[in-house]
């Protein structure tokens, strides 16, 4: 039993925010029908494949994002596929959408025609620049992407070395910070559904939830009227909190906190720097001078060393991928998981999902489905009720 598989969501997103908001809906047990253009998902033929990609259904990116889904191919242009639609919006719970403003509207499917065949629906929508219903700006109708949101939104202007060009997070966090916070927003739109049986409309910005995400650049600018600006792995406040070079790597350290950093200057064999810099006031206006003094020794010896000597000292190494997938911690916690691949006889492995849950454990090990692939169940009354998953009223 899912935490969530008395949920019918109808997922019209495609590329990544969209479809990893409702992935960590289908993962929680909700059935989630991919509701796909002709042709399907613009990232089903983006690579990497497994093995062949003429004989593969779809690649790592269409995989990792849509697993545990249902797939139903469906025109919105055509009369008879918006009826189909629209006698699946009668049943649904949740839909969410990530076109651009207006899109569904084009259709004549938007928020307040479905509210129409549906009262309690909650209408969830992500857009780089939100929704007119919940704050009207001129950007709204441009186009965006996680390069975009990340840039407009402050992410890049504090990313990156000091004397460098801003710099884009490795992840795409516009997409998927975006997602994770539009998930919430359906689910406490949801439990106030519960409550008055009313339905709503949830928008979710790219374009916000940077700013949300950078929430420390604005009460700095807001506290010291000068905007933050890159300065490499180090913090604004707190020092150390780095990264520092060793014999084989690198090695992060956040011994900002006196007791920390009085056992740092011991594993250095460096006492008199933490009593010359007792607190932490000292120590960030002395930083440049205290930094080299801690890189100096980290590059004197391997990242085992390092690791060993700052035993109990918030201390790691920075891994690559080969790393992550040899920890025995990654296992342990189930944050790796094998997937079938169409079109091969392996399985392919995508990352688990980080919510744990005791009574009701989110299960992400089911396949991304090949496009219109459940049609039958979907569109038949019969079929579908028989095949669907279970509910608790069914037990």
């Amino acid at each position: 039993m899912g935490a969530l598989d008395d949920l019918y969501v109808l997922d019209l997103t495609q590329v990544l925010a969209g479809p990893y908001c409702t992935m960590l809906l289908a993962d929680m047990g909700a059935e989630v029908v991919k509701i796909e253009r002709p042709g399907g998902d613009l990232i089903r033929s983006n690579p990497p494949f497994y093995d062949d990609p003429d004989a593969e259904a779809y690649g790592g990116y269409f995989q990792s994002v849509n697993r545990g889904k249902e797939s139903l191919e469906l025109d919105l242009g055509e009369d008879e596929d918006r009826e189909a639609f629209l006698s699946l919006v009668e049943k649904a719970d949740v839909v969410v959408e990530n076109y651009r403003a207006g899109t569904m509207e084009k259709f004549d499917l938007g928020y307040e025609r479905l509210r129409e065949h549906n009262p309690g629906l909650v209408y969830s929508a992500i857009r780089g620049f939100g929704d007119p219903r919940t704050g009207e700006t001129d950007r709204q109708g441009q186009p965006s992407f996680d390069l975009i949101a990340q840039a407009l939104g402050g992410v890049m202007e504090i990313t990156g070395e000091e004397d460098g060009p801003p710099t884009k997070v490795g992840p795409g966090v516009g997409d998927l910070f975006t997602a994770a916070l539009n998930a919430v927003g359906i689910l406490a739109a949801l439990h106030h559904r519960e409550r008055t049986g009313e339905g709503q409309f949830v928008d979710t910005a790219m374009y916000d939830s940077m700013i949300s995400l950078c929430e420390r650049t604005v009460y700095q600018y807001s506290y010291g009227d000068e905007a933050p600006t890159r300065q490499g792995n180090s913090h604004p406040t707190l020092f150390p909190y780095d990264a520092f070079e060793t014999t084989d790597g690198y090695v992060v350290i956040a011994a900002f906190g006196t007791n920390h950093w009085q056992q740092l200057c011991t594993a250095m064999d460096r006492p008199a720097l933490a009593e010359e810099y007792p607190n932490r006031a000292s120590r960030l206006a002395h930083r440049e001078t205290l930094r080299e003094a801690i890189a100096s020794w980290t590059r004197e010896h391997d990242t085992e060393t390092v690791l060993s000597a700052l035993s109990g000292i918030p201390v790691a190494p920075v891994q690559d991928v080969a790393d992550v997938f040899a920890d025995d911690h990654v296992h342990d916690r189930d944050m790796l998981v094998d997937v079938a691949q169409p079109g091969t006889e392996s399985s392919v492995t995508v990352a688990g999902n980080p919510i744990k849950m005791t009574r009701t454990p989110p299960d992400p090990g089911y396949r991304a489905p090949l496009l219109d692939e459940n049609r039958a169940e979907l569109l038949d009354e019969q079929v579908r009720a028989s095949t669907r998953r279970p509910t608790p009223s069914d037990e």
